[in-house]
């Protein structure tokens, strides 16, 4: 069925803003704060209270706009989308319908096909409602602190064509608005949240299909498992004969499977209308070019600049710029050494598999890092010994340069020295050395590894890998000679090598 249809995606982004207080009044946003205990009159929609817009909110929104290539409205204002649910207090949500902040914009990603934009319909702002917690000796209880924390909602254009796309365009979003700064986007803590869109229509079909929305999803490899389910649930109904008809469905984590909730909504339902607390919101261009101004280098610039300046390969410059603190580090710890592309291989090879958390944290100080990168480029330690120190930095960080110093770890690299040690390696392992003569070239391995033992883990591996080669080679067609003289009766009249 894959080959007989396409599915039609687009997603409805949530993410929580990183202000300090609320979107239309001072409660903190906090999270984690004890249940109902960050609420006020304005946020618990009480009687007579009045909002007032955040200005940061609007700042936030302005850059998480530019950072997804949107046009920013010099004027837009905000509506009322009425709707009654347990934790919206006032039974109507402040958001923005016809007059977004920001519009028309895109987010590139990498997929099978290689780079492709996904279009970024609109960004508004507006409240979150607040937390119902399910519990089966209580009931449904509700946690009001949540209300009126601000949010944007990123609304992508129905561009994205596979479950993979998907999470490649949700990763590349979540990267986007840490670099911008608006959110820290902790999908555990609710701060980054996404309803999906998905219709069905037969490969080569103009029209759309009818869309069914799965609400609040807060992990990728979740909406990535939701979107398959949903496909091969309606490719089946459309096999089948059946109507898929417009709903709202919830996703089970335990299940893998979408589950009806209610009919979709339309933007008749929600019966829309400006806000009458609040007047409309007009923006300077001098006010966007203050903003632009301060926006940081985004991924893409710090990708180019990476594989230009520093000789780092596409697939390298992408992990070390998937993370805004990554990225921060690692430009951090190239300052301290010439060996940019050493100290990205330290880090994607090594240091990412010690440092297993989805944000990145370090507590290497860039300086030691760029110091081991030093040593191991330089070739004064080995691959093996700069594997054994990255893991002492990360259990104890100190300088690599004064370890290596004091316990005389640098790396032999003198051939003569090391061919009397690969020459006693094969003396001690004839078994080896016979394989080796009989084709099995693979028993040199074991050579190199006496020696590597013998050395205590400091000889240079390559350098001992070839004497080896050619020791064992030179012993080979010795023998092959002696055996050739034998044949012909000639080795009594010649002396021995």
């Amino acid at each position: 069925m894959n080959k007989k249809y396409e599915m039609i995606v687009g997603l409805e982004v949530h993410v929580e803003l990183s202000t300090d207080t609320k979107i239309f009044c001072s409660c903190s946003t906090r999270f984690g704060a004890l249940p109902n205990t960050q609420c006020c009159p304005v946020c618990m929609g009480l009687p007579g209270s009045l909002p007032v817009l955040n200005r940061r909110v609007v700042e936030y929104a302005i850059k998480a706009g530019l950072a997804t290539n949107c046009s920013i409205s010099r004027y837009s204002g905000q509506d009322r989308k009425n709707y009654f649910y347990p934790d919206l207090p006032k039974a109507y949500q402040i958001s923005q319908y016809d007059r977004p902040l920001c519009r028309d914009g895109y987010v590139e990603i990498k997929s099978e096909s290689g780079r492709r934009r996904i279009g970024i319909e609109r960004i508004h702002i507006e409240e979150d409602a607040g937390k119902l917690i399910h519990d089966a000796d209580r009931g449904t209880l509700i946690d009001f602190n949540r209300c009126g924390v601000p949010l944007i909602e990123i609304v992508s254009r129905p561009d994205i064509r596979s479950a993979e796309e998907a999470k490649e365009y949700l990763r590349s979003l979540r990267t986007l608005m840490l670099y911008a700064g608006v959110s820290d986007c902790k999908m555990n803590e609710g701060s980054l949240r996404c309803d999906v869109n998905i219709s069905v229509r037969p490969k080569g079909s103009e029209s759309l299909g009818a869309r069914c929305e799965i609400k609040n999803i807060n992990s990728f490899s979740f909406v990535a498992k939701a979107i398959e389910y949903e496909f091969s649930r309606q490719t089946a109904m459309i096999e089948q004969g059946a109507e898929v008809t417009c709903q709202t469905r919830r996703f089970d984590t335990a299940t893998g499977k979408t589950y009806s909730m209610r009919s979709k909504e339309s933007a008749d339902d929600y019966r829309y209308f400006p806000e009458p607390d609040l007047p409309p919101i007009e923006i300077s261009e001098e006010m966007i070019e203050k903003i632009r101004s301060e926006m940081p280098r985004l991924p893409a610039e710090r990708r180019e600049e990476y594989i230009s300046e520093y000789g780092i390969g596409e697939y390298d410059s992408e992990v070390l710029t998937a993370d805004k603190a990554l990225a921060d580090y690692f430009e951090s710890a190239a300052e301290h050494t010439e060996y940019r592309k050493t100290l990205a291989n330290i880090i994607i090879s090594e240091l990412l598999r010690l440092a297993k958390s989805e944000d990145f944290e370090c507590g290497i100080s860039p300086e030691n890092l760029g110091e081991l990168a030093t040593l191991y480029g330089s070739a004064r330690i080995n691959s093996s010994t700069a594997k054994k120190l990255l893991q002492r930095l990360w259990e104890d960080d100190a300088s690599p340069e004064e370890i290596v110093r004091a316990e005389g770890l640098e790396q032999i690299n003198d051939a003569e020295l090391l061919r009397g040690y690969v020459a006693r390696a094969i003396e001690e392992n004839p078994a080896s050395a016979r394989d080796y003569r009989r084709g099995k070239t693979v028993a040199a391995k074991a050579i190199v590894g006496r020696v590597m033992s013998a050395t205590g883990g400091r000889a240079n591996p390559a350098v001992v890998s070839e004497l080896t080669e050619d020791m064992l080679r030179a012993t080979q067609d010795y023998i092959i000679i002696l055996q050739k003289q034998i044949a012909k009766g000639e080795h009594k009249k010649k002396a021995s090598p």
